[in-house]
């Protein structure tokens, strides 16, 4: 259930109010008692992902995968390996520098 602001057009009074959506807006204030209650528009809450990752392709059938893959295949007469450039396994140079500290006596 959404949280929802209300701010009284009279008195100038702002709250929130917690309702379920298909509650009717509230019109009467609780501290002036008149009927100048005006809901706001409010941002809403943040959606919130938790977990390690979502991806395009986590919920694909496994035809689907099937399907795209032949139609690649069928695109470029060459498998998704074969085309990958190859890459050398480099290092980079071992930057670290030696301890140059004095030690205090």
């Amino acid at each position: 259930m959404p949280t929802y602001d209300y701010l009284c057009e009279d008195c100038g009074y702002e709250f929130e109010r917690f309702q379920s959506i298909k509650a009717r807006p509230l019109r009467k204030c609780p501290i002036c008692k008149k009927n100048r209650l005006k809901r706001l528009i409010g941002s809403g809450s943040g959606l919130i992902f938790k977990g390690s990752g979502f991806y395009q392709t986590d919920y694909r059938s496994e035809s689907y995968k099937k399907q795209a893959e032949q139609s690649e295949k069928t695109d470029t007469g060459k498998t998704d390996t074969e085309t990958k450039p190859q890459t050398r396994d480099t290092k980079s140079p071992d930057k670290t520098k030696p301890n140059t500290k004095k030690k205090s006596t």
